[in-house]
């Protein structure tokens, strides 16, 4: 069942988006060579706690961390470890907030650490941008499909494929709800979009095949083919007509300078 929100409903859940995007910005203080993943989630958890808040994800189905930290071809859930980032890695930093009034915040931003191959960075922007363009099409009278065909067909224009096991979601009380928001789809299917409704976009982009396989601890998710996979994603609401989006890559820009991407 999809859960249309109100307005106040709306603002709890920019609070809790806002978090996030604040621990993102937070984050990417740190996202350097030689950085470990632990260390980033420990960054994020500690922050995520300073603003009243609790991690999202640690414990969520199980998951062992406060963030997810994916780097290189892990697509998705790739668990904090010993590893140390190294130079012209790239790591997605999927992250969620939950807040003492019972609402979830849930962003995802894919780093560079240092300097990264010009083919990767052309990845993450068009994976971005094709984010943005799905966004756009979160309007009411819309459907779901609407959004999922236009981050397809603009990825798949650039020559990257489009991962099909994992996707979008709403979002709200609890952090997966209805309706899922697939990244490929055909036009005028799936759930129409309506005013109230509020989920979470987010592109899972791959430079070669589509397809994926899950590591043995069950949730490391890496491409097949072990070539580099891109993630964004913003959570928003369907508000007067038009997406409002309730994260925010601005304190990741304040961070990154003209390494942001």
């Amino acid at each position: 069942m999809i859960y249309l929100k109100t307005d106040e409903e709306i603002e709890l859940l920019r609070e809790a988006n806002l978090i996030v995007a604040r621990t993102l910005g937070e984050v990417a203080k740190y996202v350097a060579p030689g950085v470990t993943t632990r260390k980033l989630n420990q960054v994020a958890d500690d922050y995520i706690r300073s603003q009243g808040a609790v991690p999202g994800f640690l414990g969520l189905y199980g998951f062992p961390a406060s963030v997810c930290l994916s780097v290189n071809e892990v697509v998705v859930h790739g668990i904090p470890s010993n590893y140390a980032l190294r130079e012209g890695d790239i790591v997605s930093i999927d992250c969620g907030a939950l807040t003492k009034a019972g609402y979830n915040g849930d962003s995802t931003y894919t780093f560079c650490v240092g300097d990264v191959s010009d083919d990767i960075k052309a990845l993450l922007k068009t994976t971005k941008e094709s984010l943005y363009l799905g966004i756009e099409k979160a309007v009411p009278g819309n459907r779901i499909g609407d959004i999922a065909n236009t981050v397809q067909t603009y990825c798949e224009k650039h020559g990257y494929s489009v991962v099909r096991e994992m996707c979008g979601h709403g979002v709200g009380k609890k952090l997966h709800e209805d309706p899922e928001v697939p990244n490929y789809g055909r036009r005028g299917t799936g759930p129409l979009i309506k005013n109230g409704m509020c989920i979470a976009i987010e592109p899972m982009i791959n430079m070669g095949s589509k397809n994926i396989v899950t590591e043995q601890d069950g949730w490391t998710t890496r491409t097949r083919d072990r070539k580099p996979s891109a993630h964004f994603e913003h959570s928003i609401a369907v508000h007067h007509g038009k997406p409002d989006i309730l994260s925010s890559f601005d304190y990741v820009a304040e961070v990154l300078g003209d390494r942001f991407i």
